[in-house]
């Protein structure tokens, strides 16, 4: 059964991406204006959204302008009775013992609610913010680690442990997540060392969006990693979406997109970029690069003009709902768990989505008799 996930703009929300004109507080790396701040009013607003149109779980990223994803989740799990909170954390900004006791508790305060996305990487600059220097590959081998330890506490009484980056004593937990045998952990990267992370430690393996046949090879890979391991993943797809009563409307959605566009931030971008490592951010760029002359289009209501200054989750699903609706089931037919869809501004396309697309989605897989679709 697939489910479907979104995401709150904890950073703050805007109709418009790599804007400089509506304030200084800045929501994303590279976009340097937010109309909406991130208020407690306006996250229970898309809590409740998200609870009500149809989407399992909500995501708290983790960044350098976000809200602490953990303090996010814990007050919105008071605010909603059904939806998954999926709090993302960085390995170097915390330790496992710390980070199970944390989950465990609001698992246990929520009944089971409560979900772990692993992030190593990001921008470089909000990584050395955090006291955070190692390399690339040595982050990804502390994320293999971490995880390997917080599923240990997870599921043993007491721990010892002594590795590369933790050493533990005794480690144990007052209270075992309420989730058996135990929770889920996502984790996302396209770098050769992090997809052996997921396929040895992980249960969710996350991926950007991007064309179908990208996605399949993707796919193909990783479940050739996952069975030498033997073991089998679960996997998700993130996208924006950008709807329209008609083709052409979305379509006119795209170019306003592209006219609000802050020249100093797409060059800023580009320049942070080139010093990125991560190597799912270059694989989002060279698509960008190679559908510049087409006006960003990869194909069939695929489009790539927001990766011009959003890093991550970039490519949209642009059309009706119906045309979104086939191009989901797409995806989903090669093998998704979970899809992950979100826009700006957030509020409004959480419940356009909600009550156009998914329900379109849930027909057309129960139509095939496949009835993949959770709410």
């Amino acid at each position: 059964m697939v489910e479907f996930v979104t995401m709150a703009p904890t950073a703050g929300d805007s109709r418009y991406v790599g804007t400089s004109n509506l304030s200084a507080t800045r929501f994303d790396p590279w976009t340097a204006a937010s109309d909406r701040q991130p208020s407690l009013e306006y996250l229970e607003q898309i809590a409740r959204a998200a609870e009500e149109k149809g989407f399992s779980t909500l995501l708290l990223p983790v960044g350098g302008n976000c809200l602490d994803s953990l303090v996010v989740a814990s007050v919105l799990a008071a605010k909603t009775q059904r939806l998954k909170l999926l709090f993302a954390v960085r390995p170097g900004a915390t330790v496992p013992a710390v980070l199970a006791r944390q989950y465990a508790t609001l698992d246990y305060l929520t009944g089971g609610r409560a979900l772990i996305n692993a992030v190593t990487g990001g921008s470089p600059v909000e990584l050395a913010a955090d006291g955070d220097f190692l390399d690339h590959d040595r982050r990804y081998h502390r994320t293999a680690e971490f995880i390997r330890v917080v599923k240990r506490l997870f599921t043993e009484e007491a721990v010892d442990h002594e590795g590369d980056f933790y050493r533990l004593k005794g480690g144990n937990l007052p209270r075992k997540p309420v989730q058996r045998p135990r929770p889920p952990i996502f984790f996302g990267g396209a770098s050769p060392v992090a997809k052996e992370v997921a396929a040895r430690e992980a249960d969710v393996y996350m991926m950007w969006g991007e064309t179908l046949d990208n996605i399949r090879a993707r796919l193909a890979e990783m479940k050739s990693l996952e069975s030498r391991y033997g073991r089998k993943l679960k996997y998700s797809v993130s996208f924006q979406v950008i709807l329209g009563d008609t083709e052409q409307e979305a379509r006119d959605r795209t170019e306003e997109l592209l006219a609000h566009m802050d020249p100093a931030i797409i060059e800023s971008k580009k320049r942070a970029g080139a010093a990125d490592e991560s190597v799912g951010h270059k694989r989002l760029t060279d698509l960008m690069e190679h559908a510049r002359e087409r006006r960003f289009w990869l194909g069939p209501n695929l489009w790539a003009g927001l990766t011009q200054v959003l890093g991550g989750n970039s490519i949209a699903l642009v059309g009706t709902p119906e045309q979104v609706a086939d191009r989901v089931v797409e995806y989903v037919r090669l093998g998704l768990d979970f899809v992950l869809l979100r826009g700006f501004p957030h509020l409004e396309t959480i419940q356009q989505v909600g009550d156009k697309v998914i329900p379109l989605v849930r027909e057309r897989l129960a139509g095939e008799g496949e009835g993949r679709v959770a709410g």
